[in-house]
């Protein structure tokens, strides 16, 4: 038993930015989008899940390769390979795709301490904003992702709640794996969200940036030289990466089905408030339905946020050269920290907005899916470069490739939908 619980620690411990860019990506915003799914078309969307685990897996295994091999942010890589006004254009598109972001988890956030709680919950959002941002300055990295790790727990409350009520199973297998899709506009709406929460930019620059750091830390702690993407280091990322994100595509689709079989079946087929989103877990939770789900959106929410400001803050500061880590203290990268605090204080300053934080978290996540194309695109030229490139197997470019096409196609669609 003693050695079983030994290596179940040390499984645990090798997991690291993988796992954690998968769960920031079940964030309130992907809880509302997949909730939403789930209510508005039941089952039909579930293809989803399944369609988007390969290429979501090769886009973030590619990042992180970046980030591993060249020891630099996505930032710094595609400065190096694209002219600076289309870095500053991408970077500009994400510090506000990352903003509106960090506004719709806080108020998702301030929403769900308001159904336990009462009062208001815009206060209780710039609250949240507040202490995310106090513990992103004060804790080193190192030791917060470590705290991070335990906050993916809270998501499989999802998948016990779909084996606690009545799901056609059949019809569940047959809507996953022979898809259908109308094209209407209101289906391509929420199929660009779902792909743009789970496919999502700010955990390229995010994940690419926490490789970078772990190949620091790893030359730190040892290693004669700064290491290089070798098999075995591509092997580590490989399994980490693809166990975070098996992990988040496997909870959203739980959450789809879950809320399918419980709100679309019972007719609520749009989500309005965070009470009606909350109403998918009573069948489990019973009287501390608004209980369990507060501490899903706030927990996802403590997770995802940082991620959010940090990602804004590597992808500013590799920019415009300036010095910046998690693993700094505040006062030897005052201006990298300056740009966590703003990118999160603009988020929380946003709640104060009459927008209601369902619509908030949705619409979030079809900008994420607007804005995930160009810079998807632009990864993948420096994953081809020569000097990346030759080290990456051939089927992760391919994959990388098509998944940016998958993207620009799904936003195509809802472009051309809008006009006809």
């Amino acid at each position: 038993m003693a050695e079983g619980t030994g290596k179940s620690r040390n499984i645990w411990r090798v997991l690291g930015p993988g796992l954690i860019t998968g769960a920031a990506d079940d964030d309130p915003s992907g809880i509302a989008t997949y909730s939403q799914a789930g209510a508005q078309f039941g089952y039909g969307l579930t293809w989803t899940m399944l369609l988007t685990l390969p290429f979501m897996v090769a886009i973030q295994i590619i990042s992180a390769c970046i980030g591993w091999d060249t020891h630099k942010g996505l930032a710094r890589n595609i400065a190096q390979r694209l002219p600076a006004p289309v870095l500053l254009g991408l970077v500009a598109l994400l510090v506000i795709a990352n903003t509106l972001n960090i506004a719709a988890d806080l108020a998702a956030m301030g929403e769900g301490l308001r159904l336990i709680v009462g009062g208001p919950s815009v206060a209780y959002a710039i609250g949240f904003g507040v202490a995310c941002l106090v513990a992103e300055v004060l804790i080193p990295y190192h030791r917060y992702a470590g705290y991070m790790k335990y906050l993916t727990m809270v998501l499989f409350v999802y998948v016990a709640v779909a084996f606690s009520v009545n799901v056609p199973w059949g019809q569940v297998l047959l809507a996953t794996f022979l898809p259908s899709l109308s094209l209407g506009k209101d289906e391509l709406l929420t199929v660009v969200a779902v792909f743009g929460t789970t496919i999502s930019p700010y955990l390229f620059f995010w994940q690419a940036s926490q490789e970078a750091e772990e190949s620091h830390l790893s030359y730190r702690h040892g290693s004669h030289r700064m290491p290089t993407l070798s098999k075995g280091a591509f092997r580590h990322i490989a399994v980490d990466t693809t166990f975070g994100m098996v992990v988040s595509n496997a909870i959203a689709f739980f959450i789809i089905v879950t809320t399918a079989a419980t709100l679309h079946a019972h007719g609520v087929t749009k989500i309005d408030t965070a009470a009606q989103a909350a109403e998918a877990l009573r069948p489990i939770a019973g009287a501390a339905t608004f209980f369990l789900f507060a501490a899903g959106i706030i927990g996802t929410g403590l997770l995802a946020v940082p991620v959010l400001a940090g990602s804004a803050a590597y992808a500013v500061a590799e920019s415009f050269h300036m010095r910046g880590s998690l693993e700094l203290p505040a006062n030897r990268a005052i201006g990298f920290y300056a740009i966590v605090s703003a990118a999160t204080l603009a988020g929380a300053a946003l709640t104060l907005t009459s927008i209601d934080p369902i619509a908030m978290l949705f619409w979030s996540a079809v900008i994420n899916g607007v804005v995930a194309v160009p810079i998807m695109a632009a990864m993948m030229i420096v994953a081809a470069a020569k000097d990346i490139g030759p080290t990456l197997p051939r089927w992760l470019i391919v994959l990388g490739w098509l998944a940016t096409a998958l993207m620009a196609v799904a936003v195509g669609l809802l472009g051309w939908s809008s006009f006809v």
